[in-house]
């Protein structure tokens, strides 16, 4: 056998180091994209009903896409965006006012975009974190800052967000040793993969917190404006929100934008320089067409409203029908995800299967009966259904549930 080429043994420690490739463990998305090509060998005549994929089953709406077609022959924007056009900045300051009544943002100052939501937390924590410093984190959640955070020799303290109190973290549970080498909490309301909003008590309690703390604020809002009651709220409404933090916007889950990789951060005006600053020593924008179909988006708010009347009464079939079949599903506030507690058994026949954690039932979900859907155990064993999958008008997705409700009806599940 021959030895390891000397590249293997270069690689960074932030990646493995000289271990890196050799890791025979499976990332759980992965286990499930190999489950679902097993599945779809095994029995090619079944369709599958993909509830796992966290993204919009339709494309962006006419009006955008208009406006990419005309911004993309404009010659003036065939080069380098670098930290964006005028143009995208005062759109989202107006989006900020139109849907969440945040007045007062300076468009120059304090918004900037991003190449999407998931390219901004990774930026962020090169602004903040030395070796050492410790991140905050909501556990179930979206792992980008904090991975970038240890790639940077920081550390993540997991703060578990549960049933019991309505999926917000409990901040005052935080050890002083903690809060003492922290600066920076990281927070995502309409939450992945929960669903549960913040309330404006909860984002209250944060400010005041991060500023005893001397903590930086990170508010992930990717799916803030696709609410199902009330309105939409955002963590800058606060008083005293943007003297501590900033909030991440992103197109793709409120516009149909996914692959445009297009949104802002906005905020507290240093914090959004620092950003800046290293963004602009990252990349060179997001291309200047984009980001004109992304302000023509902004300045519609209503597409996001009715992509969220889709999403609500598609959770209102979806947890309808898991009800009936035993399970204990609570339609969300918000986001298209409903997180519910996996089954200890599914029984039939006499044939009992019984599940240790969230990923045992998703696992035999889609090899069984073909339904996909994500597993999460940091908190307890539950899996997420996203609402996303791709149906076409409200008939069909009452087809697709009802065909849900068939596959599973044979069981009696046990929780």
């Amino acid at each position: 056998m021959s030895e390891d080429p000397y590249i293997q043994q270069l690689f960074a420690k932030r990646i493995g180091g000289s271990r890196f490739g050799k890791d025979t463990s499976i990332y759980k998305f992965e286990k499930i994209k190999r489950a679902k090509q097993a599945a779809k060998a095994e029995r090619p005549e079944t369709p599958i009903i993909d509830m796992g994929v966290g993204e919009p089953d339709e494309m962006a709406f006419p009006e955008i896409v208009k406006a990419l077609q005309s911004a993309v022959i404009k010659p003036e924007n065939r080069g380098y965006a670098d930290n964006g056009g005028n143009r995208f900045k005062i759109s989202a300051a107006k989006w900020m006012k139109d849907v969440f009544g945040v007045e007062g943002l300076d468009p120059e100052s304090e918004i900037v975009h991003s190449i999407g939501s998931k390219a901004a937390l990774s930026i962020l924590p090169k602004c903040f974190i030395n070796s050492g410093d410790v991140v905050i984190m909501t556990s179930p959640g979206y792992p980008v800052f904090g991975t970038h955070a240890k790639y940077l020799g920081g550390e993540v303290y997991n703060l578990p967000i549960t049933e019991e109190n309505q999926f917000l973290p409990q901040l005052e549970t935080i050890p002083e040793n903690i809060l003492a080498r922290a600066k920076a909490i990281v927070v995502n309301y309409p939450n992945n993969p929960t669903g549960a909003s913040a309330t404006r008590i909860f984002f209250e309690k944060l400010v005041a917190f991060a500023k005893t703390n001397e903590l930086i604020v990170v508010q992930d809002a990717a799916y803030s404006a696709l609410i199902f009651e009330g309105e939409p709220l955002s963590f800058l409404q606060i008083p005293g929100a943007k003297d501590v933090g900033v909030e991440l916007h992103s197109h793709s889950k409120g516009f149909n934008m996914t692959g445009w990789r297009i949104g802002f951060v906005v905020g507290n005006p240093l914090i959004v320089k620092a950003y800046a600053t290293v963004k602009d020593n990252s990349d060179s924008g997001q291309f200047l067409a984009i980001q004109e179909a992304g302000a023509t988006a902004l300045e519609n708010p209503w597409i996001t409203e009715k992509i969220a009347t889709k999403y609500s009464r598609r959770m209102d079939f979806l947890v309808k029908a898991l009800n009936e079949l035993g399970f204990l599903a609570s339609k969300p506030k918000g986001s298209f995800f409903l997180y519910t507690r996996a089954p200890k058994a599914a029984t039939v026949n006499d044939n009992r299967t019984e599940f240790e954690t969230g990923e045992d039932f998703s696992q035999w979900l889609i090899r069984n009966e073909l339904i996909s859907t994500v597993p999460w155990d940091d908190a307890g064993s539950f899996v997420r259904f996203s609402v996303t999958f791709e149906a076409d008008g409200e008939e069909n997705e009452r087809q697709i549930v009802d065909e849900i409700r068939r596959r599973l009806g044979k069981y009696n599940f046990d929780f």
